[in-house]
């Protein structure tokens, strides 16, 4: 069973920056697709950036050109860099990731999941 753990939180100044990684347990880590999320206090959490099976991004609105996600499935690692950060931008963040299992090779059943990982929190001071 794969296992996210992030790194990176903290406490940075408003126009500040911070970058996070998200690091997945075993070997031959290859998903579909890995995101970024957060949630700040009182508020559901959200989609902050993607990518996808293609390999293209998606990026929420509030943190277009600030921030980039990335990726090496050889480092079985994801990357958050944000830049110009902002006080709304206090959350905890999380990653996750999209898996495929095979659940019988004769006829090419498979199961997919979502992992996450438990969260690391930021905070922009202004």
């Amino acid at each position: 069973q794969v296992q996210l753990v992030e790194f990176g939180g903290g406490l940075v100044q408003a126009g500040g920056s911070l970058g996070l990684s998200c690091v997945a347990s075993g070997s031959n880590f290859s998903p579909n697709g890995v995101g970024w999320y957060r949630q700040a206090p009182g508020k559901q959490r959200e989609l902050v950036a993607e990518i996808t099976s293609s390999g293209s991004t998606n990026y929420a609105d509030s943190v277009k050109g600030r921030f980039t996600i990335s990726r090496d499935y050889a480092k079985s690692t994801m990357y958050l860099q944000m830049n110009s950060l902002k006080p709304e931008d206090t959350a905890v963040y999380y990653c996750k990731a999209s898996l495929r299992v095979v659940v019988n090779v004769i006829i090419g059943a498979y199961r997919d999941y979502e992992v996450w990982g438990q969260g690391t929190l930021v905070t922009v001071s202004s």
